[in-house]
């Protein structure tokens, strides 16, 4: 047991205590080693980010990172084995570092609670949790990490009472913290520790097992040929291959009773599935050691925890025990005592759970048939019925173990038979006997599914199972009865259907699944089997059975499943005739429907135009029908002549072939036999007498339905479209429109459409106007490649259009019926743009409100199409969501420029708006952004059209919604709302437009420049002012019940609070009610650091936004002076904005910006970086302690 590759050769096994070093070791190191990890420059322990980053990216080989590390450790341990401590530190998210003077000088758990007190937890989120492609191998690689380290340093690193003692401590110890990220990495680690040392402790065994043997060996030899120095050799091994192991168990001892027996019960589920999962690789992996009574104790009561997680790690480790037939001798004691257990967890809530327990039974049961009682398996059996399929196959798997897998040793060594001598006819009559013991008949698709996958031979068996229903019983061999041939029938029709169809029955999976090649194939060549077996064999056995309605039925469905053209390439012509004529002498000797029907459908299936064998069926049904028909007319002219008396004979004989017609009617088109007609006389009759069966009106009234719908499917697509245009304007005439111009007296005839026919006339819409030129199949008479054809289906189009939105401009349809039209603007702009446009125009001069709500709800409709393609994390530079924000800037121009007009509606539409973008939580927390943040980028292009004092209003709504933590967010995934607040706040603070205002949107859009501020251009009368500014606070008064989150309504601080207070000018108020003095009420501390943060962010915007203005204002001076310079004038571009907005600004404006500043030696001032501290002064942190450990724990408060 050497070290093959020279590893940790300096440093021997006991030479270094804990807190000691080496002479030459302290305070300097060799080569690169010193300071350095992986050339890396290690300072005060500061940037030892080198181990964690590595794992994290996991893209080095994970041996030559350990292998660096060991290196490190030869020239300087305590250096490395910091960098090692960090590792298991920053693995757990914490942002602190432990430098080497805490190393040094503070114990352990000084060390976890310093950490735990710098622990900066946001969000909650740690390596192990966090979501993402850059974490999606994080756990992998830290756990393949931790075994590559101990499986390098075996030979003697792990022996030198130092790295491993420090680690284990650590673990220990981060493993019992109340933080439950350090708790659950550091379980997860220690576990992958324990395991990697459980390997290394086989290791030992397998080598004192091999030291012994050859010592055993050498000292039997005799005395002349005994070499003495090889025994004390041997002696010597084996003694340090003691010692190690005795220093190994003594390392699993320290790990099992500190670590695994405090968590495996710990509060977090995923904690305790680690513990179990790990316990159960060691006790199969070291089965001699760990496979007793003491271990299993805890996987045997771990499977009574509430978690199904837990539960199923229990059974999975278990799994692995039980499959290796050689260790069920120490496995006996638990069997005994968990096996109820166990077979009560086949009922599990959690299916995942109830088929491992399943698997788990199956094993046992592979193991030992005397373990597991009679109800044991019958509590197994009827779980093949399960509607949950995976359940079902382990239970059919079960099945097949206990019921078929014993075979005679005697059919193995006979040669193979077919048919009912085959070996499979005992097995398939077994699967028959189980059917009808079970009692539940009607569920034999479950059956057979449930036991497809390991028992698909036997099902697949068709020989077998015709030779048993048609083959006389061999000698001494038991024929089966009636019921037990029924049952066969059924089972023989389910196992064609699942052959053919690949997917499980009605009520068992999802729906169908896209096959793989290799199940094609098996799906073609089981369909050619099948063809070619039953087609012979199915009229022999319908001649058979003929008689037996229930075994008919099924009988009939085979041919549904054949693959028709056997029938032409194997010249098995004349047995479709023999099937033909036993389906006639069916429909002859039968009235029952489910045969009749079956027979019905039997005929459309072999009725396809797209085989050969076409005309032959296709003759042989007009004949039969022709003979029915014929029947029926003579028979109900002789029936009604009798008049008011009819015989029952005559009776039973109309109604007889009345059902056989009408059962094929409703499969087939039986229109040039005229039914209808014989059944108005039948029908007719009825009522005048009043005497006529009640089962012949029955019949005659359903076939009379489907002669009806047959005669509805072949009506034209064009009348459809000349249906629904006069339904239009019927509906339009008869609408409320009907009693103006006082005819009041017409208001009966007024006709509402209710939401179904508003449905229905909608869908229309969208199925046959919004299509694409090439889906319209009715553009004319078969010329669809002619110009003037597609010219004449687009007018046809546009009158279908115009027909429905002439029902919304005149209120005969909701509005919002409108939104699936309006979305279409964009995409059909140039086949129905003019109508759209106009159509919203009608409806904003009926209710500007309305309408503006159907607009935002037409972009609505369109983000959820966009989210359910894309999914929640598309990209915003997409061109579905491009689309959508452009199809919103061209909603924001319909509205026009007189803001006034368009004010409440605008209003109303941000607030749908904000409302929309907030609610859908994001199922990961709150820490990340509502799934639909990003329609705010969109609500943006109508923040131009909201006036001054609304943006103020929309912004105080926009906070109801907000958390503190959002208002703090920067990253890319929160840009929409910062975007939209930066929308909001542009030019809503002043009573005035800046010159960097100008510049911005002018730089933005190229539109703004069209579209004045309304300030500049007129001042309302004093009377209209306070009128639209009641009506915004009425607006907001609305929504006084919301509750605001966490955020508080902060003070809006405005450029105007530099000034003097005389230059304060009324309507820049807030909202016009008085300022709240925030000094007067007392406040909470969260209040407090609330309202101090809000005030430091809006001090620092203002400084920012007044150096922006300074610098835009030099800038645009100096661009003046030049261009007067060069006499060419102003750009057409630049001249709007720099005149209006000079023109408006006023002297003291501009004596503002100027004010302070040196335009000449001006420099850009940063924010000043918040470090951790610095921050945890500014907010409150809502990682609670409280939750976790008590105040003296931490010692120190966490803000």
């Amino acid at each position: 047991f050497d070290d093959p590759d020279g590893r940790n050769a300096i440093i021997g096994k006991g030479k270094a205590k804990k807190g000691k070093k080496g002479p030459g070791e302290k305070g300097k190191g060799v080569g690169k080693g010193a300071g350095r990890m992986n050339g890396h420059h290690q300072e005060n322990g500061m940037e030892n980010v080198m181990l964690f980053e590595v794992v994290r990216l996991g893209k080095s080989a994970m041996q030559s990172v350990v292998d660096d590390w060991i290196e490190s450790y030869k020239y300087d341990r305590d250096v490395a084995l910091l960098d090692l401590i960090n590792f298991f530190i920053q693995c757990s998210g914490c942002k602190g570092v432990v430098t080497g003077e805490m190393f040094r000088n503070m114990q352990n758990s000084e060390i976890i609670r310093k950490m735990t007190e710098e622990f900066d937890e946001d969000s909650g989120d740690y390596p192990l949790t966090m979501a993402g492609p850059q974490w999606k191998k994080f756990k992998s690689s830290f756990c393949e990490f931790i075994g590559v380290l101990v499986r390098q340093c075996q030979y003697s690193i792990i022996y030198d009472e130092y790295m491993m003692d420090t680690v284990i401590s650590l673990l220990t110890g981060l493993s019992d913290s109340q933080v439950r990220a350090f708790r659950h990495t550091s379980t997860l680690a220690a576990m992958k520790l324990m395991t990697a040392l459980v390997n290394v402790a086989l290791n030992l065994s397998i080598n004192m097992d091999n030291t012994q043997r050859q010592y055993e060996a050498e000292r039997n030899k005799m005395i002349g040929k005994r070499a003495n120095d090889r025994l004390e050799l041997l002696l010597q091994k084996r003694k340090e291959l003691q010692e190690n192991q005795d220093e190994i168990e003594n390392m699993m001892n320290a790990i099992f009773k500190g670590v695994f027996v405090h968590r495996y019960r710990d509060a977090i589920a995923e904690i305790r599935a680690i513990c179990i999962e790990e316990i159960g690789v060691w006790m199969k992996m070291y089965s001699d050691a760990f496979l007793n009574d003491s271990y299993l104790k805890y996987v045997g009561w771990t499977m009574h925890d509430k978690q199904g997680e837990v539960r199923l790690k229990c059974l999975t480790a278990l799994q692995g025990l039980y499959y290796n037939r050689e260790l069920n001798a120490k496995l006996e004691l638990f069997t005994s005592r968990f096996k109820d257990r166990i077979v009560s967890m086949t009922l599990d809530k959690e299916y995942d759970v109830a088929v491992q327990a399943i698997k788990l039974l199956t094993l046992v049961l592979h193991s030992s048939d005397e373990v597991l009682t009679a109800e044991d398996c019958e509590s197994v059996y009827h779980l093949v019925y399960s509607a949950h399929r995976p359940v079902a196959v382990a239970a059919g798997e079960f099945l097949f173990k206990k019921l078929f897998s014993h075979r005679d040793p005697e059919d193995d060594s006979m040669p193979k038979r077919r048919g009912r001598q085959s070996v499979n006819a005992n097995l398939i009559k077994t699967t028959v006997f189980f059917f009808l013991e079970s009692e539940l008949h009607e569920h034999a698709a479950y059956l057979v599914d449930s036991m497809w996958d390991c028992a698909g031979e036997i099902l697949k068996d068709w020989e077998c199972m015709i030779s048993l229903l048609l083959d006389e019983p061999l000698p001494g061999e038991e024929a089966l009865t009636d019921r037990q041939e029924t049952a066969l029938i059924e089972i023989v029709l389910c196992t064609i259907r699942q052959a053919a169809e690949c997917h499980p029955p009605v009520g068992r999976g999802t729906g169908k699944r896209v096959l793989t090649a290799k199940e094609k194939k098996t799906q073609l060549d089981d369909r050619t089997r099948m063809t070619e077996l039953f087609a012979i064999s199915l009229p022999a056995l319908l001649a058979k059975y003929s008689v037996d309605a229930e075994k008919v039925t099924n009988l009939l469905q085979l041919p549904q499943f054949f693959d028709l053209e056997i029938y032409t390439t194997g010249r098995l012509e004349k047995h479709l005739d023999s099937l033909l004529r036993q389906i006639r002498e069916i429909v002859e000797k039968h009235t029952d429907t489910d045969v009749l029907e079956a027979c019905s459908k039997t005929y459309h299936s072999l009725c396809n135009e797209e085989f050969t064998i076409f005309n032959r069926v296709d003759i042989a049904r007009s004949q039969l029908l022709d003979e029915q028909v014929d029947k029926f007319n003579r028979l109900l002219e002789d029936f009604l002549q009798e008049g008011e008396d009819p015989d029952e004979d005559d009776a039973y004989q109309v109604l007889s072939t009345l059902k056989r017609i009408t059962a094929f009617h409703n499969a087939h088109d039986l229109s040039k036999w005229d039914l209808f007609t014989s059944n108005y006389k039948l029908l007719n009759t009825g009522i005048e007498n009043g005497d006529m069966p009640e089962q012949i009106v029955i019949h005659a009234l359903q076939c009379t339905h489907y002669v009806i719908l047959w005669s509805l499917a072949k009506v034209s697509e064009g009348t459809s479209k000349k249906a629904f245009t006069i339904l239009c304007d019927l509906l339009l005439i008869f609408s409320h429109q009907i009693i103006s111009g006082g005819r009041e007296a017409l208001e009966p005839l007024v006709y509402t459409p209710d939401e179904s026919l508003q449905s229905d006339l909608l869908n229309f819409i969208l199925d046959h106007v919004f299509i694409d030129q090439d889906e319209d199949s009715n553009s004319t008479d078969g010329q669809q490649d002619d110009e003037a054809g597609k010219i004449e289906a687009l007018h046809k189009r546009r009158n279908l259009l115009a027909a429905y939105c002439k029902l919304i401009i005149y209120n005969v349809v909701e509005i919002n019926t409108g939104a699936d039209i309006f979305k279409q603007y964009m995409r059909y702009y140039n086949d129905y743009g003019d109508i759209i446009k106009e159509t919203m125009s009608k409806t904003r001069q009926i209710d500007k409100i309305q309408c503006a709500k159907t607009l935002i709800l037409s972009l609505q409709q369109l983000f959820n199409e966009m989210l359910s393609d894309l999914g929640p994390s598309f990209d915003r530079s997409s061109s579905a969501f491009c689309g959508i924000k452009e199809l919103a800037r061209r909603f924001s121009l319909t509205f026009g420029l007189d803001q006034l007009k368009t004010r409440e509606a605008i209003a109303m539409l941000h607030k749908d708006g904000i409302e929309f973008a907030f609610k859908e939580p994001n199922p990961q927390g709150e820490g990340h952004p509502p799934l639909n943040l990003a329609f705010l980028d969109i609500l943006s292009e109508f923040s131009s059209k909201l006036m001054r004092q609304d943006k103020r209003t929309v912004h105080m709504y926009l906070e109801r919604f907000m958390t503190f933590q959002m208002a703090l967010q920067r990253e890319d995934c929160w840009l929409p709302l910062i975007s939209y607040r930066n929308s909001l706040q542009a030019g809503g603070d002043d009573d005035t437009m800046s010159v960097v205002s100008g510049i911005s949107s002018r730089g933005s859009s190229v539109r703004s420049k069209k579209a004045k501020p309304a300030t500049g251009k007129r001042k309302l009368p004093e009377g209209k002012t306070e009128s639209s500014s009641s009506s915004s606070e009425v607006w907001m008064s609305r929504e006084q019940s919301m509750q605001t989150p966490i955020m508080m309504p902060s003070p809006h601080l405005t450029s105007t609070i530099m000034r003097e207070p005389k230059r304060l000018r009324p309507e820049e108020s807030y909202m016009g009610t008085p300022q709240p003095q925030h000094h007067q009420t007392p406040m909470d501390y969260n209040t407090q650091v609330t309202w101090m943060l809000a005030q430091r962010q809006q001090q620092e915007e203002v400084a920012r936004q007044q150096q922006e203005r300074a610098m835009n204002y030099a800038k645009l001076r100096s661009n003046l002076q030049h261009a007067i310079r060069r006499g060419t004038g102003l750009m057409e571009d630049d001249e709007e904005p720099i005149v209006e907005d000079v023109m408006m600004s006023s002297e003291g404006r501009i004596e503002d910006l100027n004010e302070g500043m040196d335009f000449d030696t001006m420099d850009i001032d940063l924010p000043p970086s918040k470090n951790r501290r610095e921050r945890s002064e500014l907010k409150p942190d809502f990682f609670d302690p409280a939750s976790i450990m008590d105040e003296s724990v931490l010692g120190v408060p966490m803000f």
